[in-house]
């Protein structure tokens, strides 16, 4: 298992039932106190244990409701020094139930994008040094049919953290932006795997091995998307718009 190097602090953990925050914790967590945030900290048991058995120096957890926005910076605050921060909250959402419900897409919206923009720039603002983990994904590379609400919000997203990235550059804190091809766990359970698939635990090796180097970065996963999203580009809207998620 690999383990990052960042410099002692808290690691706080927002959408702490996501499989991939779960995964980049774990490879990162040893001797370090976790602060696990979520709608129900209840239900964070066998994730507290997990982290414990990595080696946390402690493990607490905390109410988090992402779409409260004006509670993102005193969940921060609460947390004590910060210097890893893995946001890793959001939902997938129902396209076809968000093409009649206009409730549930602004649900996603707010969810996948304004609660990230919120959170990622209270964190920019409170933490000194460190790294935080944003999640984009090659569905906001070029919006399809198929998911598009959901595309739409990672769009908005990784092109909010490619200023932020650049804000942060040659600073203390880094921000490395992951950005997967369908990823197989729970939050897709039930979805035929698309093409490139990767699994949590490859998403976390390669935004812990990126969070080593110097700077912030923006981190295809596998490698190999990088090319087909070049791809992607060119293929004809007619064509395009067939194109299953």
């Amino acid at each position: 298992m690999t383990q990052a190097t960042p410099g002692a602090g808290t690691i706080l953990f927002l959408g702490a039932t996501s499989d991939i925050g779960g995964e980049i914790a774990v490879r990162i967590c040893s001797g370090r106190d976790v602060v696990l945030a979520a709608r129900r900290p209840e239900a964070l048991e066998d994730v507290e244990k997990r982290l414990r058995n990595a080696g946390a120096t402690s493990v607490r957890s905390v109410p988090f409701e992402a779409m409260d926005l004006s509670s993102h910076r005193a969940v921060v605050d609460a947390a004590g020094p910060v210097t890893t921060a893995i946001v890793a909250f959001g939902i997938l959402g129902d396209q076809q139930r968000a093409e009649h419900d206009e409730a549930h897409a602004a649900e996603i919206a707010m969810i996948d994008y304004t609660a990230q923009v919120n959170m990622l720039t209270v964190l920019a603002d409170a933490m000194h040094r460190g790294e935080i983990f944003a999640f984009s994904s090659i569905a906001g590379w070029r919006a399809r049919r198929a998911n598009y609400v959901y595309g739409s919000t990672k769009a908005g997203l990784d092109a909010f953290c490619q200023g932020l990235a650049d804000k942060l550059h040659g600073g203390p804190l880094k921000l490395i932006t992951a950005r997967p091809g369908f990823v197989i766990g729970s939050m897709t359970e039930g979805m035929k795997p698309a093409p490139l698939s990767v699994i949590p635990e490859d998403v976390a090796e390669a935004v812990i091995a990126a969070a080593q180097k110097k700077g912030s970065r923006t981190v295809w996963i596998p490698r190999q998307l990088q090319v087909l999203a070049w791809i992607m580009r060119f293929v004809p809207r007619p064509i395009w718009r067939h194109m299953p998620r």
